[in-house]
């Protein structure tokens, strides 16, 4: 039950941050900052990627750790 919770948890909080870097994203290009526009935009696939499980939460000297 308490895992189920966490994972709960998590996933609210990697939706909450997905959003933001979309808004941050649009802002910058409104404001015509297009290599801020990119980074925030990379920085939003790479939530998408973990949201869908397709890449780890955590990387160590290159190496990806497992979840728990």
């Amino acid at each position: 039950m308490r895992q189920l919770a966490e994972k709960a948890r998590r996933t609210d909080n990697l939706d909450y941050i997905q959003s933001m870097l979309g808004q941050l994203r649009q802002m910058a290009e409104v404001e015509r900052c297009d290599m801020l526009a990119y980074l925030v935009e990379m920085a939003y696939v790479e939530a998408s990627d973990i949201i869908r499980g397709a890449r780890p939460t955590r990387v160590k000297q290159g190496y990806p750790l497992q979840d728990k």
